[in-house]
């Protein structure tokens, strides 16, 4: 900027110099024209006489040129040092008065421009400030309602088994002397029954995993969730995931959550001994593909509800994927999900 200013400064002497010198011979010729400019005495006087009117005029031009310059120049580097605390971010400063002329009304228009910009960033950060109150509400509501589901889920499947177990287990012991065979039975019920209240548990203590990636890759988060279930559940998980897949953090997310709500229906309803997870890529969209080998069940509207797979089709329709659902009786339970992929 301060090269710049000279470089104004050195151009404005110039042409004043410039514009002086042409008046000069211009005031010349008009007046050798109409005959008051008379031959010098000797040619020393003449030359005396020439450099003074040349010297004189252009001295005049460079001074005023100089003084024009110098006066736009401060009322630069005023607008410059304001506009340098605003990009730095300090807008409480005003724009200082540059005067009436054309500068002035530029740093008025400034002003208001700074004016219109301090209450757009003051509208940001009480957006971004209430965008973040928001964000802890609907996490806490989310914490809310998932121990609400849970505490539902224990008192409607894990209390009630652990009741009818306890209940059983109480007439095995008066019937263990008097009917023995019927005690065998009790029994047998009193183990079936454990081994649901147990799928059960696993299936809600599943659900008490991290709800979402956490920073993990899709492939490595299932692999991690998959892991964890071979060693603590008694079910033979397959999975397959093309390595050339890659997908918006939030479709992974989406993904995630639709695979942790299949295992835990499997757990706790199919009654299956292998289940599978497929996921491939298939032009320019992504198959997923989750199937197992359970007891199957027609599909109605309150099993969508009880099985959760209406929030499987929730979560589809936020990411612009379509699902379909295959079960029946005696058949196992197939979800086919197809993802369109979207360059970020």
């Amino acid at each position: 900027m301060d090269k710049k200013n000279k470089n104004m400064m050195s151009r404005s002497m110039g042409e004043g110099a410039l514009f002086s010198f042409v008046m000069l011979l211009v005031i010349l010729y008009t007046m050798y024209t109409y005959g008051y400019l008379k031959p010098f005495e000797s040619w020393m006087i003449g030359l005396r006489t020439a450099f003074t009117l040349i010297l004189l005029p252009m001295g005049f031009g460079v001074g005023f040129g100089f003084y024009q310059s110098f006066r736009v120049k401060r009322k630069l580097e005023r607008l410059r040092e304001t506009l340098v605390l605003w990009e730095k971010g300090n807008l409480t400063l005003s724009m200082p008065d540059l005067g009436d002329d054309e500068l002035g009304r530029l740093g008025e228009q400034l002003g208001r421009i700074s004016g219109k910009w301090e209450n757009q960033v003051t509208t940001l950060q009480r957006l971004s400030t209430n965008n973040a109150k928001l964000a802890e509400q609907a996490r806490v509501s989310a914490i809310m309602e998932e121990r609400q589901r849970l505490a539902r889920e224990l008192h409607d499947a894990v209390s009630q088994q652990l009741f009818a177990i306890s209940m059983t287990a109480t007439a095995v012991g008066r019937t263990l002397e008097k009917d023995f065979d019927k005690a065998q039975r009790q029994i047998a019920l009193i183990e079936e029954m454990s081994a649901v209240a147990q799928s059960e548990m696993r299936a809600l203590l599943l659900h008490l995993r991290p709800v979402y990636l956490e920073g993990k890759g899709l492939e490595q988060g299932l692999q991690e969730l998959i892991k964890e279930l071979k060693v603590k559940v008694p079910i033979e998980i397959v999975f397959e995931m093309d390595p050339d897949v890659q997908l918006l953090k939030g479709v992974e997310n989406h993904l995630f959550r639709i695979v942790q709500e299949a295992i835990s229906n499997t757990l706790r309803h199919a009654k299956a001994e292998k289940m599978e997870i497929r996921l491939h890529r298939r032009g320019d969209t992504v198959r997923l593909t989750l199937r197992d080998d359970g007891i199957g069940f027609e599909l109605d509207d309150s099993k969508q509800t009880s099985y959760g797979l209406s929030n499987m089709q929730e979560r589809m329709n936020e990411i612009g994927g379509s699902i379909q659902f295959i079960t029946a009786p005696g058949k196992g339970m197939r979800i086919e999900i197809t993802v369109p992929l979207v360059n970020e």
